[in-house]
């Protein structure tokens, strides 16, 4: 009896050259890898709430989240406002990223204890938005939003508006943003 090849069934293989044969088996190899890599990237769940570390009942709340730096001029430099964020629930709340809406914004948090953490910027521009900064119970961190009116060059002057966003692992609410404001002048 003859061992089973299951391209017999599709392929005449007495009549392929060396060349396809080792083409044939190249592909199927591949497509091989391609169908383990696909299994293992499901299988891990690419999805944010999977990974996400365990969901937080409390939630990050914030007196002031927007600001109005007024007039700003670009001679001066960077300009920076920090807004507080508390936990006043029973379970701690873990920050797990933060990101910025332009490359002229950065942002930095600080947690209770004084320890700074950051730089971080736009996505795939300044530094990394992943981070696992916990803020317990009844405890503060501060949130440093700072922006370069620079950024833009000469013609960056103006009316703009930016954020800096915070993705936490609380069940309520697991996304906050703190935005400002300013008129940029030469």
């Amino acid at each position: 009896m003859r061992p089973f090849n299951i391209l017999d069934g599709c392929f005449n293989l007495k009549n392929m050259s060396k060349k396809t044969k080792k083409l044939l088996s190249w592909g199927v190899g591949i497509a091989f890898l391609a169908g383990i890599t696909a299994f293992v990237v499901m299988g891990n769940g690419n999805s944010d709430q999977t990974n996400r570390a365990q969901y937080s009942a409390s939630v990050l709340d914030a007196l002031e989240k927007t600001f109005d730096f007024n007039t700003i001029s670009m001679k001066d430099g960077n300009v920076s406002h920090q807004f507080e964020i508390r936990n006043d629930g029973v379970e701690p709340v873990v920050i797990e990223k933060v990101y910025t809406s332009c490359m002229c914004t950065t942002a930095y948090i600080t947690d209770s204890s004084g320890k700074r953490y950051g730089e971080f910027g736009m996505p795939g521009h300044t530094g990394s938005s992943g981070t696992k900064i916990e803020v317990a119970p009844g405890e503060a961190a501060n949130v440093e939003a700072i922006f370069d009116p620079n950024a833009h060059g000469p013609s960056g002057v103006g009316f703009i508006q930016r954020s800096v966003y915070l993705e936490t692992n609380s069940a309520a609410s697991p996304k906050m943003e703190f935005s400002f404001q300013a008129t940029v002048v030469r």
